[in-house]
């Protein structure tokens, strides 16, 4: 990936951001289990930066898809996960399909005030029942009138107790899971609609919620594309959300490594620094390596899917290794910290916290492997041809 001096410039304002807006502030908005999103993102709408990749009619700045990724990886840099994840929810996961496929004026009422930074958007598709399976939606938008009614419950919804709107799937006919799901965009102070909190083990600073729709009445004007074609274009939203999380941590990752480095090389055992011990050192230096690895597999694929290439496969191997390797970054560090990586406020366990979600959120590590195994074709009765039942 060659990028440019406008990348450079980009992610020096994003990490300028991270450093004046969002750092200063993230103990107290991780002891408080949510940040001011409103206020956020109307600095972020401000600067430009929550419209990278869209389109200049809705205030966008019409840029490819790249530079989105830019804005991911220094959010890397923030001292949580909870509010980059926030902010990548609303930029890269329930904005995507708006921007493609919603009409004007749906673009015009969500989308342009989602620029702006004017309201806070959510994705509602987990359930109770089932996360990663997104065939087995059960909430369904019958039509009466001009007007869908939605029942149904989302679960684990980011940014869902603070929402101004909801990218909803939903199934609006009785035809195959594949063919009778609509993405529709739901007001979140619609009637009919309630809130409950989430108490997770990590991303404290992120709100989450559990939302119930009681006969919850929207326009149908407010679907996205044609009706039953949802399930498809939430497939292509999965793909941008999982380049994001694969960007986004790694930066992350690396400060990690880095104040490790720094902590055992003044923490000393038996008169000597604990970097000197060979076993650290070296694993340090294999982890560094791996996060290389992913860094080149991320942008290529980032590239590829600017040049308009399908990357369902190269997206989900980034997936499920930044996943992996979160989760194996996190905890090396961290036995290392000893005693201190174990105590709550230190960076290395917040991290080993944090970085747990990533293996289960934006399609769990087993569905990243099945699509991976079918695009190979190394299960029975698949070829190496895309399905379009991919998850």
């Amino acid at each position: 990936m060659q990028f440019t001096q406008e990348h450079k410039e980009l992610g020096r304002t994003v990490a300028k951001f991270v450093e004046t807006e969002l750092n200063p502030y993230v103990d107290e908005w991780e002891a408080a289990e949510e940040f001011p999103s409103h206020e956020v993102f109307k600095k972020l709408g401000e600067l430009g930066l929550l419209g990278i990749k869209y389109d200049t009619d809705y205030g966008g700045l019409g840029l490819d898809f790249s530079y989105s990724m830019i804005m991911a990886d220094e959010l890397g840099l923030c001292s949580c996960s909870g509010v980059p994840m926030a902010i990548g929810v609303h930029t890269d996961m329930c904005t995507p399909a708006l921007n493609r496929f919603g009409s004007v004026e749906l673009k015009k009422e969500f989308l342009a005030p989602a620029i702006a930074g004017d309201v806070v958007g959510c994705l509602g598709v987990s359930e109770p029942g089932g996360g990663s399976d997104v065939a087995a939606v059960k909430t369904t938008a019958r039509k009466d009138g001009d007007d869908y009614v939605i029942s149904g419950t989302k679960m684990w919804i980011t940014n869902g107790m603070k929402a101004d709107w909801c990218c909803l799937l939903a199934n609006t006919s009785d035809e195959s899971p594949h063919k009778n799901k609509s993405l529709i965009i739901v007001p979140m102070d619609a009637k009919g609609i309630e809130r409950q909190k989430i108490k997770k083990i990590g991303m404290n600073a992120s709100d989450t919620a559990q939302i119930f729709f009681d006969e919850v009445r929207v326009p149908q004007r407010n679907v996205i594309g044609q009706e039953g074609s949802g399930f498809m274009l939430q497939m292509l939203q999965f793909q941008e959300e999982r380049l994001w999380g694969a960007a986004s941590c790694l930066k992350g990752l690396d400060k990690l490594i880095d104040l490790t480095i720094e902590y055992t090389s003044e923490r000393h055992t038996f008169n000597q620094p604990i970097l000197d011990n060979q076993v650290v050192h070296f694993r340090l230096a294999e982890l560094r390596t791996e996060i290389e690895a992913l860094r080149a597999l991320t942008w290529s694929a980032v590239e590829q899917y600017v040049a308009g290439q399908d990357v369902t496969k190269l997206a989900s191997m980034a997936k499920l290794k930044c996943g992996r390797l979160s989760r194996e970054v996190a905890d090396s560090c961290l036995q290392y910290w000893g005693g201190m990586g174990y105590t709550w406020d230190n960076p290395v366990s917040r991290a080993f916290r944090d970085g747990r979600l990533v293996s289960i959120g934006g399609g769990a590590d087993e569905i990243m492997l099945n699509i991976i195994c079918k695009l190979e074709g190394t299960l029975p009765g698949t070829s190496n041809k895309p399905s379009k039942s991919l998850q």
